[in-house]
């Protein structure tokens, strides 16, 4: 998906909101109107201020706009409406069902690593597998970080066992620029993206170019993530699960990623160190 920059000052109005979205998404306002089943004339009035959308025109623009529900709430407060998507912890009883779920697909992943993760790569929960395999990278002992971004940018961290480190390190940066481009300004200095952005640029090593976000650069379908560690290399692709038409901004932002051995050799140490630790 398309991102652009969002930069609107504190109280704007929900109209100038949804032009910005609108922008970031490069649609014209007929493409918008037209999609949204809307005039375009009525769409200008909403965006310049001379319309006040109802609750039901910011829901048909914001789906329309593949709007995250955080910044849906965002728009609703701006147009004087209450949030609609709550906000629980996985650890809450309205959650638990799905506490189960990712329980199970963790433990389904074994002996390869699986993690659940937020929009910034905190891992919030991870299978055995994954601790073993972090392990053995770091010669015993746990990662000093809880975020996949500084395990893989810190050298101290994962990042010495990583044989293809700039093409891995240069992926989770383009990611990190498109999340920083779509995060709607708050009234903070500097959104949590923007801020592990520019912590990923300070570790060395880290190559200049890397400041700027590069535009129209198409992932790679297939991304292989390979290490080397004590003459062993293990080689995984993973694959990203999210939850399908969330109505909480919790799942709306997590993701599970699953690994899974590129060849049969990283598939036999998995099972090697599960037996090892059992």
């Amino acid at each position: 998906m398309e991102n652009g920059s969002i930069s609107y000052a504190a109280g704007a109005d929900v109209g100038a909101m949804l032009r910005e979205w609108r922008l970031l998404r490069r649609l014209s306002q007929l493409d918008l109107a037209l999609h949204a089943d809307v005039s375009a004339r009525h769409l200008s009035y909403v965006e310049t201020g001379r319309s006040k959308p109802s609750r039901e025109m910011i829901v048909r623009l914001a789906e329309s706009l593949a709007v995250p529900l955080r910044e849906r709430n965002a728009l609703f407060m701006a147009g004087g409406f209450a949030p609609k998507y709550p906000e629980s912890g996985l650890d809450t009883p309205r959650l638990a069902q799905i506490r189960y779920a990712v329980d199970a697909i963790l433990a389904q992943q074994e002996p390869y690593p699986a993690y659940l993760c937020n929009r910034h790569w905190d891992i919030l929960m991870e299978n055995q597998a994954a601790k073993r395999l972090n392990r053995y990278l770091l010669d015993g002992r746990d990662s000093r970080h809880a975020n996949m971004l500084h395990q893989f940018f810190d050298p101290a961290d994962l990042r010495g066992a990583v044989e293809n480190w700039e093409e891995i390190a240069g992926s989770l940066l383009r990611y990190l620029h498109n999340e920083v481009a779509a995060a709607r300004a708050e009234t903070r200095a500097e959104t949590r993206a923007a801020g592990l952005l520019e912590e990923m640029l300070a570790y060395p090593g880290v190559p200049a170019h890397w400041r700027h976000r590069e535009l129209g650069t198409a992932p790679a379908p297939v991304l292989t993530t390979c290490f080397g560690h004590h003459g062993t290399r293990l080689a995984f692709f993973s694959t990203i699960t999210t939850f399908g038409t969330p109505r909480d901004v919790t799942l709306d932002e997590v993701f599970i990623e699953s690994c899974f051995p590129a060849d049969e050799a990283t598939a036999a140490f998995c099972r090697r160190l599960q037996a090892d630790s059992a």
